[in-house]
């Protein structure tokens, strides 16, 4: 079992930053694949990054590409996404997720654990 707490959301003007934290309990963290998701107001849960168990590896959807970084700490059981020049539509809740599979998922089907979610409003 992996609990995740996520942690970082507020509201930012475009252009600014955030960085969001994903604290994870449970002795199997640094064996699994994390990662970002967020669903936007009206829309679907979205693939946002994913990063590999040893951080060796990561993946971005084309629409936060060069502007979110993934990162993990696995002696904190810590996973970070730092998001820099943000703009309107990277408005949603962001949440965390633990995968069982082997490969980089990307796919909302493909994650076993879920944090509840934390918001993140970008202004015009």
């Amino acid at each position: 079992q992996v609990q995740l707490v996520e942690s970082g959301g507020g509201l930012v003007q475009a252009g600014g930053s955030l960085r969001l934290s994903c604290a994870a309990s449970g002795r199997t963290f640094s064996s699994n694949h994390m990662g970002w998701f967020r669903r936007a107001p009206g829309k679907e849960r979205d693939f946002v990054a994913v990063i590999s168990w040893s951080g060796t590896n990561t993946r971005y959807a084309d629409a936060v590409k060069g502007r979110f970084t993934i990162s993990r700490d696995n002696a904190q059981n810590t996973v970070y996404l730092q998001m820099n020049n943000l703009k309107p539509e990277d408005t949603a809740v962001y949440y965390c997720a633990a995968t069982r599979v082997l490969q980089l998922a990307l796919r909302v089907d493909e994650y076993d654990y879920w944090g509840k979610g934390t918001q993140v409003t970008v202004a015009s």
